[in-house]
């Protein structure tokens, strides 16, 4: 089963692709090497939903919204290949949550797209990862994560 196809049998459609807001390209290559811009959970109204965990946000929401972010990473994956069975592999993932000082569960946040990389690519989608707390996000989002592929020709 193609990713495109594992992505429909789960009911998940890729969203379009968001336009930069700023200096930059939604991804860049070196080499085989797919270097995938930070992406949040951008809704298909253009929203965000505001939170900060630890405070106004719960676990629950922030790995549903790192589940988004997931399909908005697959979506720039695929503008940048035509098809995602050319990802080899997902190599490392920076999951940055916007969490409060004492919060301590940025892992099960990041999972959300962890999870959905794993479902949709099988072990092409294992990685390594990152998952840290920042202090804010743009739009205040919950969640922001950034990835590198390695690709095929």
């Amino acid at each position: 089963m193609t990713p495109e196809e594992k992505l429909k049998s789960l009911g998940l459609t890729l969203p379009e692709v968001p336009v930069p807001v700023a200096n930059y390209v939604p991804y860049r290559w070196a080499g085989n090497l797919l270097y995938l811009s930070g992406q949040g959970p951008k809704r298909p109204d253009g929203t965000y939903r505001p939170g900060r965990l630890g405070r106004d946000a719960t676990i629950e929401e922030a790995y549903e919204d790192a589940r988004l972010t997931g399909l908005n990473l697959l979506a720039v994956a695929k503008s940048a290949l035509g098809e995602l069975s050319r990802i080899e592999a997902v190599i490392k993932l920076l999951g940055m949550v916007n969490a409060e000082p004492d919060f301590s569960d940025h892992p099960k946040v990041i999972n959300g797209c962890s999870d959905l990389l794993v479902e949709v690519l099988g072990d092409a989608g294992r990685h390594a990862r990152s998952a840290i707390g920042m202090g804010s996000l743009p739009n205040r989002m919950t969640v922001e994560i950034e990835a590198i592929l390695l690709v095929s020709n």
